[in-house]
């Protein structure tokens, strides 16, 4: 009995070292299948836990990006930036009421500048309000239009949404606002905005601005730093 209990204790410690040591992990505990030797290392190396926890969590949200590759790294008509053939590919989730995600626009123009091989793919996540759904209905619907940058910086550089200041960004972006709002009611536009819904408590994303990057889910603002590391872990796999 005292036996199994240990076994059963060592288990998340095996998952741990596992992520960090593959195999070796199974080799030591069908040695000493309480787990004393993987405990012990742990202790003596506290500074590999983070690794190991978050190459665990990435194995884990990888086998999901990989059930959902195409809906994920598949922009919608015009909605990405960079390099069309780019090595890697970011991912960014959305809100345009979403001041983390104005903030990041500077951001994900030096990562283009500084990473030449990268695709940048955009896709709505309008959760912050209905004036949000709005916005990403448009955006869509841009998307298709090949006017998709052109209005997701006018809609950022309006501020706070509203009425007057999405007309405005369509406007800016040389779009049609009566037809732009006809084609927002379609169901096509809904099911695209339902589709990465749908992703979001599978990716564990808790929020905008939300980031694929490999194997890897950011639900925070990235500095420019943090982007290109995530974009050579991803490029080194």
């Amino acid at each position: 009995m005292m036996q199994f209990l240990s076994s059963r204790a060592a288990l998340p410690l095996v998952a741990i070292a596992a992520a960090l040591l593959g195999a070796g992990a199974t080799l030591l505990v069908s040695r000493h299948n309480d787990g004393s030797q993987i405990r012990e290392y742990l202790l003596a190396n506290p500074e590999i836990l983070p690794e190991a926890m978050q190459r665990l969590q990435d194995k884990q949200t990888g086998k999901v990006i990989a059930a959902n590759r195409a809906d994920i790294l598949t922009p919608v008509g015009s909605a990405w930036a960079g390099n069309p053939n780019g090595d890697v590919t970011v991912v960014e989730y959305l809100d345009y009421n979403c001041g983390y995600c104005r903030a990041s626009l500077p951001v994900i123009d030096q990562l283009i500048a500084a990473e030449p091989n990268v695709k940048v793919v955009y896709h709505e996540l309008p959760i912050l309000s209905p004036e949000s759904q709005t916005a990403a209905r448009y955006a869509i619907v841009a998307a298709r239009q090949g006017r998709y940058r052109a209005l997701h910086a006018a809609l950022y550089a309006g501020g706070p949404l509203t009425d007057a200041s999405m007309d405005k960004a369509l406007v800016t972006a040389g779009l049609d606002p009566a037809k732009v709002k006809e084609e927002a009611k379609t169901a096509s536009v809904e099911a695209a905005i339902n589709t990465n819904l749908s992703l979001m408590r599978p990716l564990g994303m808790t929020g905008t601005p939300s980031w694929v990057i490999g194997n890897r889910v950011v639900s925070s603002v990235m500095s420019l730093e943090d982007m290109r590391d995530a974009v050579a872990a991803a490029r080194a796999k």
